[in-house]
């Protein structure tokens, strides 16, 4: 009797929310529609298709023609249709009611447009809690496909992770199917008799095996090389013709159908994990040297099979300690999250509830939370999106809530999580946030008519990468074989290291400086200034006092100045007016030396705005009574006795004014990060 495999394929397609068209554009035209063509042409290649509830929208606008042959794919039995968060949340981070929401929302979503109702779900980024099957299964879904490491942590073999298992939370099933990491990185980068070697390897006489393949469509097509090596080179069409030519002993079904017609190989407990590379890039950057060396020893010990999988990195939640602007974002998508659930507790399942979910559930979407091999956090359009749609979804809350024209909502709550409180004004116009543990610092600050956060920056840190930009080397690859983008490391730009600076404090606004006296623009620009107080990262006192038509908050530090070795008490107070109406801030200042002695210093009142585009034409900073040479937002210089100026954004239309009641010298410069993306 000759030996038989099952074997499952899948195929996630997505873009972030905030990408922009031609991205999107550029990802149909190279991967998403030449993949289904020959999809199309292949009718014994059963396999199951995921797209993002934002990817699917936006070709419901731009190419409706493709969701007619997607569905005519599903109606010939040839594909079946994975639910998911509609916008790619990464579950376990967001609250459970919108877990369940997002779920179904994307299901009846492809029940309307494909006339499929799913049974399966790809879980977004494969980041796994134990407390997920709750949830996922609220949302009725039976099964989900995950990586093989996540059931190699609980300790099962490669031997056990062929078939499926099912798990349980609070007596909620879910059937989970482990990702063949060998299929995942040899689908489309080695030859395709490789891969069928590899099933043959696996196939038994009874044929109870399933070998499991599910990755990323943009591998097809998106990730360098990969287009031309897929359709170009045919690979795609080689390896579909090696599966019909192997049909007699390779079977090809879909996940649904194996969860009604072959028994789970068990019960399993995962603990929480994502794919391997995402839990390295979750450690902190100075543990990154340690772990790779760690990883190559084993390697080079032959002994990676044996205990590979006890080299672990992170955890996903790790990305919110890491990058506090992650965890600000986290934060603010919990708080606009209670927002929407108290609106819709108020009108029920009304049009204005669906929208203010919809905002909301755009601003949960994952890329811009994290940061790996992508691009991620670090760009500021993704961030930007995600702001923007979470300041909708809270202009919604908020005008449902309050019936008046002029309010003001202050709350005195942890915000980030970090033990001490944050001070948090909300008005019709604008949102203002204060740290006053950090400085007294002004975090954020959103301007609410046209759903921007202005404080909206990125700080600059050590990335593990940032020691390889001095040796950098080629992708490792034979003449038959494409590199994974895992496996890249990619030539450093011209110059790269220049702009290796690093901040020691967070890029935020409000932030008191008393410099010694021969600090340059450009020692400050790198954060290598030498501060002659202890203000910047120090903790203020705080009074609030309500008035007619607004607020006053009042930030107070007792602090001390260096000069020389010998530390003088020094005061600052901020006093801070806030308006119930209108997009107005007013700052009054008072410095107050507790000593007899003298210090000389520079005080200096650092801000950091956000406007996107460094050298767009229209974008650039202004000084009344001053011609800058060169005032693109990305621009470095000085400005003597400045008194009037700020940043206009004519893409906006918006203008951002600081007016002082005495004049000051002007420092601006651009705060540039370094970081990889595909």
């Amino acid at each position: 009797m000759s030996k038989r495999i099952t074997l499952a394929l899948g195929v996630h397609n997505h873009q972030p929310v905030g990408n922009f068209d031609f991205v999107l554009e550029h990802a149909y035209q190279q991967a998403y529609l030449p993949f289904l063509k020959v999809l199309q042409d292949h009718s014994h290649v059963r396999i199951a298709l995921h797209y993002s509830g934002f990817l699917l929208k936006w070709l419901q606008t731009h190419h409706p023609d493709v969701l007619g042959m997607i569905t005519s794919l599903v109606q010939r039995g040839q594909v079946e249709m994975l639910t998911g968060g509609f916008y790619e949340p990464v579950l376990p981070i967001i609250p459970d009611v919108d877990k369940v929401a997002q779920i179904k929302r994307l299901s009846e979503v492809i029940d309307k447009v494909f006339g499929f109702q799913p049974m399966g779900m790809w879980l977004a980024e494969r980041v796994w809690e134990p407390h997920l099957p709750l949830s996922i299964a609220r949302a009725g879904v039976k099964y989900a496909v995950i990586d093989d490491s996540h059931f190699k942590y609980a300790g099962l073999a490669d031997e056990d992770l062929l078939g499926y298992y099912i798990t349980e939370e609070q007596g909620a099933l879910l059937s989970l199917f482990p990702i063949s990491k060998t299929l995942r990185y040899s689908i489309p980068f080695q030859e395709p008799g490789e891969t069928i070697e590899y099933l043959r390897d696996l196939a038994t006489e009874d044929g109870g095996r399933i070998a499991v393949f599910a990755d990323d469509g943009e591998k097809f097509g998106i990730w360098p090389g990969t287009h031309q090596h897929c359709y170009g080179d045919r690979w795609l069409e080689r390896f579909f013709n090696e599966l019909k030519a192997n049909e007699d002993w390779i079977e090809i079904f879909t996940f649904g159908e194996l969860i009604g017609s072959r028994p789970a190989l068990g019960r399993v407990y995962l603990p929480t994990a994502s794919y391997a590379e995402m839990m390295e890039w979750a450690l902190p950057a100075r543990a990154v040297a340690p772990y790779e060396e760690f990883q190559k020893m084993v390697h080079e010990d032959k002994q990676l099979d044996r205990y590979g999988v006890y080299v672990r990195g992170g955890f996903w939640r790790n990305f919110l300690a890491k990058y506090p602007e992650s965890n600000n974002m986290h934060k603010k998508m919990l708080a606009v999250s209670q927002k929407v659930g108290l609106l819709t507790e108020e009108k029920g399942a009304s049009v204005l509830v669906r929208r203010a979910q919809d905002e909301l559930f755009q601003g949960q979407c994952n890329d811009a939370y994290w940061h790996g091999v992508f691009g991620g956090l670090y760009l500021n359009h993704l961030r930007s999106a995600i702001y923007g749609h979470l300041l909708e979804a809270e202009k919604i809350a908020d005008g449902a809530l309050h019936a008046e024209d002029e309010w003001v909502d202050v709350q005195r709550v942890d915000f980030d999580g970090d033990g001490a409180e944050e001070i948090l004004v909300h008005t019709p116009d604008l949102n203002l946030y204060f740290d006053p543990a950090e400085g007294g610092s002004l975090f954020e600050m959103d301007f609410k008519p046209l759903s921007v956060n202005l404080l909206d920056t990125l700080a600059r840190r050590e990335e593990g990468y940032h020691r390889k930009l001095k040796t950098p080397s080629n992708p490792q690859s034979t003449d038959s074989e494409v590199a994974s983008i895992h496996d890249r490391v990619q030539a450093k730009e011209e110059g790269l290291e220049k702009f290796l600076y690093y901040d020691w404090h967070r890029r935020v606004s409000l932030l008191d400086h008393f410099l010694a006296e021969e600090t340059s623009l450009e020692i400050f620009s790198r954060c290598q200034q030498r501060e002659q107080g202890d203000f910047i990262e120090g903790k203020y006192q705080h009074r609030l006092r309500r008035r007619k038509n607004g607020l006053t908050l009042k930030l107070i530090r007792e602090g001390r100045l260096w000069s020389g070795e010998e530390a003088i008490p020094f005061s600052v107070s901020k006093s801070l007016k806030m308006l119930a109406r209108g997009a107005t801030l007013g700052i009054e200042y008072r410095l107050e030396n507790k000593s007899l002695q003298e210090v000389a210093c520079w005080f200096g009142v650092e801000f950091n705005f956000a406007l996107l585009a460094g050298r767009a034409p229209d974008r650039y900073y202004w000084v009344e009574g001053a011609e800058l040479e060169d005032p693109c937002l990305a621009s470095m210089g000085e400005t003597p006795e400045a008194l009037y100026f700020g940043l206009q954004d004519e893409y906006l239309g918006l203008k951002i004014s600081l007016h002082l009641d005495q004049p000051a010298i002007l420092w601006r410069f651009p705060i540039e990060t370094v970081s990889q993306s595909e």
